[in-house]
Formats: C-alpha cells, sequence, structure tokens
C-alpha cells in the first residue's frame, strides 16, 4: 500500500502543467486527476506516474478502470 504521505504530495504530472494537479485514489489501485482525466495505475504498490500511461486511460470511467491494473503497463 501506499504511504499516505507520497498521497499527500503526489501531483499528476499534466495537471501541474495547468493547475494543482490533485489526485483522488480510487479503489486503492488508481490515483484519478479529475483536471486531466489521466488516470495511473499503482502496480506493486508503485504509482505510475508517466504521462503516457495516465493518458492511455482518460476516456475511461472509473468505474470501468481494471482492478487490479494490467501488469503490463510496466512489463514493456
Amino acid at each position: 500500500m501506499v504511504s499516505q504521505e507520497l498521497l499527500e504530495i503526489l501531483r499528476c504530472p499534466k495537471g501541474v502543467q495547468e493547475g494543482e494537479g490533485l489526485l483522488e485514489l480510487y479503489q486503492d489501485v488508481w490515483l484519478v486527476c479529475d483536471q486531466t482525466g489521466y488516470k495511473y495505475p499503482i502496480i506493486d504498490d508503485i504509482p505510475v506516474m508517466l504521462i503516457e500511461v495516465g493518458e492511455q486511460f482518460k476516456d475511461t470511467a472509473k468505474e470501468e478502470l481494471p482492478v487490479p491494473p494490467p501488469r503490463e503497463l510496466i512489463e514493456s
């Protein structure tokens, strides 16, 4: 599990270019930026905060995000 301290300082890398980039923890395995719609998976307790990864799920509704996130996101 990602520590609460880390969750408090993490920001959406795309969102901070335009504003605050605040993230919401969803299902304990996704970080969602309401500002940009980007969604970042947490795999093996490590947030994958790459813009190109977050963008892949931009148009996916939170309720439709795969739980757990697909491991192939980090295995390329």
